[in-house]
């Protein structure tokens, strides 16, 4: 029965084990334990230099998903590949993931929309560059994530003033 365990290896090198793995898959033919590799990775999207820029994310650095049916044949193959260093689980029987954790980390759950990576902190001075308050500057109060939208305290009349701006409608200073 087909399965999907967790392998651990070498932080940054989840793709080169990923084409590893495959590669031994073909040459030792074993397509028939094998059946899938993935790297958890997820869709963000960042501003860089009042550019919206989108890029790929690993989700789980240092671990590589694959499904496969566990016999010692495919046990010993994944587990001797170069930038493995073992299995999730106890150290002779690898735990699968249930359903509900592979639906999590393969996104099959919802189509997630790119998640917006703040590039601000709290408390920095920033400019508004667009909207009816371009050209004021202000203080970062609180960043939304979620929402893609910073609150920035902006003098206005000599008062401070809370306002909300997205982040492609600020600079920093």
């Amino acid at each position: 029965m087909y399965r999907w365990y967790v392998i651990n290896t070498y932080s940054g090198h989840e793709n080169k084990v990923k084409h590893n793995l495959e590669h031994r898959v073909q040459t030792m033919s074993q397509n028939r334990n094998v059946r899938q590799v993935v790297v958890p990775t997820e869709q963000v999207s960042e501003m860089k230099d009042g550019q919206k820029v989108t890029a790929e994310k690993r989700t789980m650095p240092g671990y590589v998903l694959v499904n496969m049916e566990m016999t010692d044949d495919a046990w010993g193959l994944v587990k001797n590949t170069p930038g493995v260093t073992g299995f999730v689980g106890s150290r002779n029987k690898p735990v699968p993931l249930s359903k509900p954790e592979v639906d999590r980390l393969l996104h099959r759950e919802t189509a997630e929309r790119p998640r917006t990576q703040a590039q601000f902190a709290i408390g920095e001075s920033v400019k508004v560059i667009s909207g009816p308050l371009s050209d004021f500057s202000g203080e970062i109060a609180e960043i939304n994530e979620d929402a893609a939208k910073l609150k920035v305290l902006v003098s206005i009349f000599g008062r401070e003033t809370p306002v909300e701006v997205g982040y492609d409608q600020v600079k920093k200073i």
